[in-house]
């Protein structure tokens, strides 16, 4: 009985991986500050980090589209301040925001 039950949970949780990981996708773009958005696409890292500094939320910007989505988990981008980057995240198209499940410099 304990096995089964062990069986069905571990089921369980490997399907909500799945799907988690089949809700994320690649996104180019720059982290940004909330105030300015896309206005420092590849310029005005020192801006970024100085209105982050000050209050402002990070945000990431599309490359494709220069959409700027709000950054659910801000932690995960903190060294990535005015970068041009590479995000694996999910995205939340009703609240135009973003969960960053991984970061890296844009190559």
């Amino acid at each position: 009985m304990k096995r089964a039950f062990f069986v069905v949970v571990a089921a369980f949780a490997l399907t909500a991986l799945a799907a988690q990981a089949a809700d994320s996708a690649k996104f180019d773009g720059y982290i940004s500050d909330s105030m300015c958005g896309a206005k420092h696409m590849g310029t005005g890292a020192a801006c970024v980090k100085k209105c982050i500094a000050n209050g402002m939320k990070p945000v990431f910007v599309s490359e494709k589209d220069k959409a700027v989505w709000t950054i659910d988990n801000p932690a995960a981008v903190k060294d990535f301040y005015g970068d041009h980057v590479t995000v694996t995240a999910t995205a939340d198209d009703a609240t135009k925001s973003v969960h960053i499940d991984a970061i890296e410099a844009a190559k």
